[in-house]
């Protein structure tokens, strides 16, 4: 049996540790990156033009990049369809970017084929898999231990080559008001990925879409996209020291409220009381909470649900149980969110 390695507190506190690199700044990390988004919305068009920045050390939109040899698995595509969304996308392109439309399954010996890849291209800095369910293979056993093995699979490839693989992923149809959950699989697929990237139009003949990112190295950031000649360009980019200043006060005044408190339940009214919040009405206190609770409540642990009773509308409020604040995403749920329904 292997021995378990482990570090002392005392020499983790003081030696030294690089810090987690990028392929684009602040945004794409190394490591497993899930990339969703509805079917046709344009995930590839996005997809290719990260492929060229890295591959040619441009920035993707104002965020630096660093050069490197870049892998596109595109397994729904043909080489007729690459070659035309090059046409649209460049006038020159780099050798450092190699394209295949065919690879093993996971099971089947894709980790070993992207492992002799590496060997032949060791610059390689970023490897694109689209689509995750062409490298998957179809199982009725445990939904969730399937998510999770087949991501950890890659994520395990990534962080042994400290080098960065996004997959892309489709979204599922139902809504939900945190776009995250929407993510079609169970929750093993984002537990597992260092970072999770979802691209949302509110119409589909929209030419504008929301690109929300959350994840263990990055800060959670909304960008604001527009499609114009084939290529997604930057409209707006918010960070999340810029989406907190937009918050109203009340929500960290609710924070600090549950500070101490493992579940809190009621009216909005008597939220509002025991607060001692006396400028907000009921119903703007449930609208921010809806609003807010996939981002500003999440981010400091505070889970919120909501249920209609007999009696009337409740709120549900808790703490730590089944959220994750190292990288922003839920575990499995918790007793009180399995009693009740979230607002849509």
């Amino acid at each position: 049996m292997k021995k378990l390695k482990t570090v002392d507190a005392d020499t983790l506190l003081y030696q030294p540790l690089d810090k987690p690199s990028f392929v684009v700044d602040g945004l794409i990390p190394t490591g497993l990156s899930l990339f969703c988004g509805a079917q046709k919305i344009g995930k590839s068009w996005l997809m290719l033009k990260l492929c060229l920045c890295v591959s040619e050390g441009r920035p993707l939109w104002e965020l630096p990049s660093a050069p490197g040899d870049v892998l596109y698995l595109c397994l729904e595509d043909t080489f007729y369809r690459i070659q035309d969304r090059l046409f649209r996308l460049t006038d020159e392109a780099s050798e450092r970017l190699r394209f295949a439309v065919a690879s093993c399954k996971l099971t089947d010996g894709l980790v070993g084929q992207l492992e002799d890849y590496l060997k032949e291209r060791p610059g390689t800095r970023l490897i694109v898999i689209d689509t995750l369910q062409k490298v998957r293979t179809a199982s009725k056993d445990n939904a969730y231990a399937n998510d999770y093995g087949d991501i950890s699979l890659l994520k395990d490839f990534a962080d042994r080559h400290a080098l960065a693989v996004v997959v892309v992923h489709h979204i599922r149809k139902q809504g939900d008001s945190d776009v995250f959950n929407r993510v079609s699989g169970t929750t093993g697929l984002t537990g597992s990925a260092d970072a999770t990237f979802v691209l949302e139009k509110e119409h589909r003949a929209s030419d504008t879409a929301a690109l929300y990112a959350i994840g263990r190295d990055i800060e959670y950031q909304e960008f604001t996209l527009r499609f114009r000649e084939c290529s997604w360009e930057l409209v707006e980019r918010k960070s999340q020291e810029q989406l907190a200043a937009e918050v109203p006060p009340i929500l960290f005044r609710l924070v600090a409220f549950m500070e101490g408190r493992w579940e809190w339940s009621g009216t909005a009214t008597e939220l509002l009381t025991q607060m001692g919040e006396t400028d907000t009405a009921p119903n703007v206190i449930t609208k921010l909470l809806n609003e807010y609770h996939a981002t500003i409540l999440r981010q400091n642990n505070v889970r919120y649900v909501y249920r209609r009773t007999k009696t009337g509308r409740r709120i549900v409020l808790s703490r730590g149980d089944g959220v994750d604040s190292g990288d922003g995403l839920s575990g499995m749920p918790s007793k009180v969110e399995a009693a009740v329904t979230p607002v849509l």
